[in-house]
């Protein structure tokens, strides 16, 4: 990677051991290439990138007033051009999708330049840190957390699914950009059509029994309820105050399940598993488990390290990660 002063005007941003240096533009605090840099940038074919810019948009994963503009520029002729250009979130989204030798050299910077910002922190404007204090003061706290667990000794083989959290989590910084715009909006919250019954769950549970049994993964005592624990943890996640939820949205709902049933060991054996396993299970007779791309919204290994980080958790450390997992389905 090679840097010179940001300062208005051309500069290069990025530059892989075999591949060329791309010249790009400042403007408006971001970096922009147009289509044709960007396939020069990652060794492919303009028509690739520009199917996936347009898979991007369509699938309402960037907005694109916000990450293309058009600017004028000198074309082969001389002659001055408008051409759309692209900024770093689109640049770095379509190196995350393109697949050839240096899109991987790119996506081996971006993640290694991305774990070295948040592990060394990140600076904000401070107007514009007085305008989003909450929200803020939640995205530092969960950074903080996932940054100290992620030493735990149950987890060292979970840096890369906690470097991924915090990528997913830290995306909460373009509400900032939002805010300046006058639009900010708060995030949706869904509604739960689905509702897990007791006798339901517990019929599941013996099915996962069974099979892991059956495979010599599981002791007899896996998924014995300790005292009807699970039923009051999800009457818990259905009750009420005033006639109102307690936790109204299917994002909390779920959130709390896996939160309980991990931390509250209703179980003799095999709590982690089966909060798991119900979590999804909930996530998807809500058609709530996959993005519109197809992608699960929690894989199955940033589960395992959310469950880790359930389980190592001090109970006052709850709100962060009900934040974090309601955050990540949203």
């Amino acid at each position: 990677m090679r840097q010179k002063e940001f300062k208005k005007g051309e500069i290069v941003i990025y530059r892989s051991p075999q591949g060329p240096e791309i010249q790009v533009k400042l403007k408006q605090d971001s970096v922009w290439l147009d289509a044709h840099l960007i396939a020069k940038l990652f060794d492919v074919n303009r028509p690739a990138v520009v199917k996936h810019i347009n898979n991007i948009y369509k699938t309402g994963e960037l907005d694109k007033k916000s990450t293309c503009s058009i600017l004028e520029q000198v074309a082969a002729d001389g002659k001055i051009r408008k051409m759309n250009f692209y900024n770093l979130d689109m640049i770095i989204s379509v190196g995350y999708r393109v697949n050839s030798k240096h899109a991987t050299q790119f996506r081996i910077w971006a993640t290694k330049t991305l774990k070295d910002h948040l592990i060394k922190g990140y600076t904000i404007n401070e107007k514009r840190l007085l305008q989003t204090q909450n929200k803020l003061k939640e995205l530092q706290n969960a950074i903080t957390f996932l940054q100290e667990k992620s030493q735990h000794g149950l987890l060292s083989e979970q840096t890369s699914e906690i470097l991924n959290l915090l990528s997913s989590y830290v995306k909460t910084l373009t509400l900032l950009e939002q805010y300046d715009r006058g639009k900010l909006t708060a995030v949706k919250k869904s509604k739960s059509k689905y509702v897990l019954q007791y006798d339901e769950a517990k019929r599941i549970i013996e099915t996962i029994r069974k099979e892991l049994l059956a495979k010599k993964e599981a002791s007899e005592l896996f998924g014995s309820e300790n005292e009807n624990k699970l039923k009051g943890i999800i009457g818990n996640i259905y009750q009420t105050f005033g006639k109102k939820e307690l936790y109204p949205s299917l994002e909390e709902k779920a959130a709390h399940l896996l939160y309980f049933i991990i931390k509250d060991h209703p179980f003799i054996d095999g709590n982690k598993r089966i909060a798991s396993f119900l979590f999804v299970y909930f996530l998807e007779k809500n058609n709530f488990l996959y993005r519109k791309t197809g992608e699960k919204k929690i894989n199955d290994n940033a589960l395992v390290a959310l469950s880790l980080l359930i389980a190592i958790s001090n109970p006052k450390d709850k709100e962060i990660l009900i934040k974090i997992i309601t955050n990540l389905l949203s």
